[in-house]
């Protein structure tokens, strides 16, 4: 087995200023990590965790699960020490998601939130599993996916490169056959586009190049409120090393302006056709049973309008009221998206177009992933309570997992 035709494309997205996303595309390796943290940080831990499967050979007398595990920390132990002595980094962390192809099998490792697929036979199949928050409370049954995909904490990420001296990594191994095609990802695709969508824009692609871009670009115009990373290869008969076709779209990280124009330059007006005209039949009243029958109808229609347009601003009203009470009186525990844990002010719903109805109120240094799954299952319940008593409730967390 061998591998064909690749290409990689990563793109800021439509809301962030920076692209802290990195791709690694070095055949037989593709790796895909999103970085975390205030300032540049998370530009910094991505770009280390990328310098590490392209620099490091030390584990390359290593096979499988087991040369990816060493690579990915290695990864986590440098960008543990940058943190450590360098204020501007301090609390930085990455995602990485990688794979390594072998013959007839692809090894792969996995921390985060950044995902691997396969497609075999036209279907798509996720291979890894998120560590997120939501990931962990779906598992739990304790959220659906529908509601998994509003969450106020959908970004936050319970294990990640950088945050601990080592770390633990998903690492497995499938089974490879010609014409599988691999994606790998960051989450700013898959938290805008479905796994049907991701699936057709894929069988629909001329090739691999005009499959990444298309994905950048339906993410985009979905919103784009995260960078969006994507790596496509696929698999051929015969064996490596081969002249495989690479096709690595921004280098820097920042996207082709000309090649990704109407990806960056805002979301396109959707086209409105135009209504066509429409003759009325004129009709003449049979007589005046009839048109006064029409009268009593219209009236009729009128009045249930009338009822309706009261009960709506009725029912505004009162969502209006209880979003009040909840923006002043109401508070939950959760993280902010470099998982960092908080006490929110307001109800625990994003509505759209990026407003939220809750704030910040207090945010502690501990972090989502210093937590275990239990603990922040229980913790992450989105209970409505008093400021004080949340604050009591984080207290003892605190008291256990900071120095």
């Amino acid at each position: 087995m061998r591998i064909g035709a690749n290409a990689g494309v990563t793109d800021p997205g439509r809301r962030r200023r920076r692209n802290e996303d990195s791709l690694v595309i070095d055949p037989p390796l593709f790796a895909v990590a999103d970085g975390m943290g205030g300032a540049q940080a998370g530009e910094v831990a991505s770009r280390l965790a990328a310098a590490v499967f392209r620099e490091y050979h030390e584990a390359d007398a290593l096979a499988g699960e087991k040369r990816v595990e060493a690579i990915i920390q290695e990864a986590n132990r440098r960008i543990y020490e940058r943190a450590q002595h360098d204020a501007h980094a301090s609390g930085m962390g990455t995602t990485v998601t990688a794979a390594l192809v072998e013959g007839d099998r692809i090894a792969l490792g996995h921390v985060g939130d950044s995902r691997a697929y396969r497609v075999r036979g036209g279907t798509l199949e996720q291979l890894t599993q998120d560590h997120s928050l939501v990931a962990d409370l779906m598992r739990s049954g304790r959220l659906t996916p529908e509601e998994a995909g509003t969450h106020p904490q959908r970004s936050v990420i319970t294990r990640a490169l950088g945050t601990d001296p080592s770390v633990d990594v998903d690492t497995f191994a499938v089974e490879a056959a010609a014409g599988d095609l691999y994606l790998i990802c960051s989450d700013g695709l898959t938290t805008m586009l479905g796994d049907e969508e991701i699936s057709r824009i894929v069988s629909e692609a001329a090739d691999l190049d005009t499959a990444a871009r298309a994905l950048v670009k339906a993410a985009n115009r979905r919103g784009g409120e995260d960078n969006v990373t994507v790596i496509l290869f696929q698999l051929e008969d015969g064996e490596s090393p081969g002249l495989e076709e690479t096709v690595a779209l921004s280098a820097d990280g920042q996207g082709d302006p000309e090649e990704l124009e109407d990806t960056l330059t805002g979301l396109e007006a959707p086209v409105v056709p135009a209504s066509p005209d429409h003759t009325t039949a004129a009709w003449e009243p049979v007589g005046e049973p009839e048109t006064r029958s029409r009268a009593r109808a219209g009236g009729a229609r009128r009045g249930r309008r009338i009822i309706v347009f009261v009960l709506a601003l009725a029912l505004v009203a009162v969502l209006l009221l209880v979003a009040f009470w909840g923006l002043a009186n109401a508070h939950f525990v959760g993280a902010q998206s470099d998982g960092r844990l908080a006490v929110y002010q307001g109800l625990p719903y994003d509505v759209g177009g990026g407003v939220s109805l809750y704030r910040a109120r207090y945010v502690s240094e501990l972090r989502a992933v210093q937590l275990a799954p239990e603990e922040r299952a229980a913790l992450f319940d989105h209970d409505l309570m008093a400021y004080d008593a949340a604050r009591v409730r984080l207290e003892r967390f605190e008291a256990e997992g900071l120095p």
